[in-house]
Order: structure tokens, then sequence, then C-alpha cells
């Protein structure tokens, strides 16, 4: 009778894969930007007195806010290949409109007054979702045209006057001091609440939902995407739609942050929004990132900004640089893990792959359906 050829079964080892399941790309820029943002804290706890006073907390909460918001409407955006550097635009002119609005309706509800300021922000971001998914024009291009386009507009329609304070109902101007809840001397402003509460929804319906993994779909491959029979033209216009609709929901908290409102509202904001998608992970590339690491990439961003002003050794004059430098080293750091982990990856993949030979002949060995043992 014939020997029976061995045939080796090896397991697959489990912690090599939980270590890969932790050691995400994601999970880690999640990690190393929380770990950053501890760094920066301790770092200011250290150079400027009272730091972490709860005046000081209660404004990052309120800078935070915004800020938030309109990275993760640019997450969406940048996760499908594109971007919108039009979005300061839209808070200006939805910041406008509804100040406008409130200042000759002061009874008008709240409710009222954000879905008007939504309905802005998202019929601008519909005019550059149809140009970009439509008119087949590359975003940077659409939104460079519609940022001086929306900002004439509403230079033109404004005529020079500024809304004051004086003119907006009592609500809206106490709506930044207004407070959920406390915890202990800190208190936890409504504008920043209602921020998390879309921040945490938006990932979750990108994470678990059809439409979100459709997003991520066409930003990985485009062309795979639609020959799969994914509608990438309705996802395109959509993501433009839901991020104009944040930054018309951010002019509405602009309006009550600031109060005073003029035609240079939103001014700057959009390289904020973008900086803060890009140091939360989001790559610009496509495909890749998270609404939540967005969220960290706008505390980081706020922070610094909030932080650099209470540092009298540096000038005013270079704090800008001084964040753009902590930009760029956020953002080299990330690439550089993401690389690393990549490799990781690709080490580990292919040593699973590799072939396994017949194990030698032992007390063990099955052999002709005998044991030798």
């Amino acid at each position: 009778m014939s020997d029976i050829s061995h045939v080796a079964v090896v397991a697959a080892p489990q912690r090599p894969a939980v270590r890969r399941s932790w050691l995400r790309p994601e999970r880690i820029k999640g990690l190393s930007l929380v770990a950053v943002l501890l760094a920066t804290i301790l770092l200011f706890n250290v150079v400027v007195d009272d730091y972490l006073s709860s005046r000081f907390v209660s404004r990052l909460l309120i800078a935070v806010s915004i800020t938030a918001l309109l990275a993760a409407g640019e997450s969406l955006v940048i996760i499908t290949r594109n971007i919108d550097l039009s979005v300061g635009a839209t808070v200006g002119v939805s910041a406008y409109l509804t100040a406008e609005l409130l200042a000759d309706n002061r009874g008008l509800p709240a409710v009222a007054a954000v879905a008007f300021a939504v309905a802005i922000g998202a019929a601008l971001g519909l005019v550059n979702g149809l140009l970009v998914a439509v008119a087949r024009v590359p975003s940077i291009i659409v939104t460079l045209g519609t940022l001086s386009i929306f900002r004439s507009v509403l230079t033109s329609h404004a005529g020079g006057q500024t809304i004051a304070t004086g003119s907006l109902p009592t609500w809206l101007i106490d709506l930044p001091r207004s407070t959920v809840f406390t915890i202990g001397d800190y208190e936890v402003r409504t504008m920043f609440a209602l921020a998390v509460v879309i921040v945490v929804l938006l990932h979750l319906a990108m994470q678990f939902t059809r439409g979100g993994r459709h997003l991520y779909a066409l930003g990985s491959n485009p062309e795979a995407a639609r020959q799969a029979g994914l509608r990438d033209r309705r996802l395109e216009i959509a993501a433009f739609v839901a991020c104009g609709a944040l930054a018309g929901l951010a002019g509405f908290l602009y309006v009550g942050r600031f109060g005073t409102i003029n035609v240079t509202a939103g001014s700057g904001l959009e390289l904020a929004a973008i900086a803060a998608a890009v140091v939360g992970g989001v790559s610009t590339l496509g495909g890749s990132g998270t609404v939540m690491g967005a969220f960290l990439g706008a505390v980081l961003i706020a922070l610094l900004d909030q932080s650099l002003v209470r540092v009298q050794q540096i000038s005013e004059f270079w704090r800008d640089a001084i964040l753009g430098t902590l930009i760029l080293l956020a953002v080299v750091l990330d690439v550089s893990v993401g690389r690393r982990l990549r490799a990781a990856a690709r080490t580990d993949a292919l040593s699973e792959a590799r072939p396994v030979g017949p194990q030698q002949t032992g007390p063990n060995t099955i052999r002709n359906g005998v044991s030798d043992g």
C-alpha cells in the first residue's frame, strides 16, 4: 500500500489578527491625535498661568462647535476625492441672511431660523455638487469659483450694511452662554453639545449605513464603484449638499457667537475646516478617514488657536505661522504612521500566505492511518 501524502493543516494564528484589527490606520491616527492633544494641553498648562480656567474652556468649546461642524462636512466631501473651498463663504451667506431674517422678524421661532440657515447652506452645496458631478468640473476649480461668487453676491446684497447685536432676539444673543450641564467649575455649552451630537450621528451613519459605505467605496476606487452599480453622481451631490447644510448650521451658530455680522463673516474658515479634516486623518486621496477623526482635528485646531493668543511672548504675526507649522508636523506624522502600518500589514499578509511544506516524520506522524507514537 502506497504512503499517503502528508497534509499539514496549520491553524491561523489569532494574536496577529487581533493585533492588526487594533492597529488599523484610522485607529492609530485617532490615538496619536489624542496623544498630541494631551501633550499640547500639558505644554500650555506649563507656559500659561491659570490655563485651564473655566472661562477659557467655555470659550474653547464654543470655538470648537463651529469648526467641528465644518470639518465634519468637509470630511464627507474629501472622502469622495473632492474638496470644498467655499464653506467659509457658505457660512458667511447663511449667517448674514439668517441674522437679517431674525432682525426683521424677532419673534421667529428658533427652529425656523435653524431650518432657514441649513436650507441656505444646502442650496449652495447643491450648486457645487451639480457643477462637480454633472458638469464634471474639478471640485477645486468649482469651489474656488463659487467662493468668490457667493461672497460677491453677499456683498452686493448687503450693500455695506452691518447687522448689530441689538437688532437680534435675546435668545440668540444668550445662546453662547447657555449650558447643558456642568462638571465642577466647567460648563458644557449648548453649542458644543449640539455639535457633538451631530458629529456622533454622522460618524455612525458613515460607519454603519449603506450610504456611508458607498461614499467610502466611491472615494477608494471611483471606477470600480461605477462598475458595481453605485450612482456616483448622486453620491457626490449628496456629499456636497450635506457639507453645505452643515456649513449653514455653522453659520447660524456663528451669528450666536459673534452677534454683529457683516459681509466678511466666515472668512478663512474654509482653511480651518480643511486643516481639521486632514489633521484628523481624512486622506486627501479619498476613501479613508472618519468624521470623529475630523472632530478631534477641529479640537486641536481650536485649541492651538485659542492657546497661542494667551502666550504673550509670541507675536500676533507669528501665531498663524506657528499654527501652520504644527499642522504640517501633524500631517507628516500621520502620513509616516500610516505608511509604517501599511508596510507592516503587507509583511504579515505575505508571511501568512507562504505555503507550508510537509512536516518531518515524528513520533506523532500519521502514516497509512497508523500512528508512530
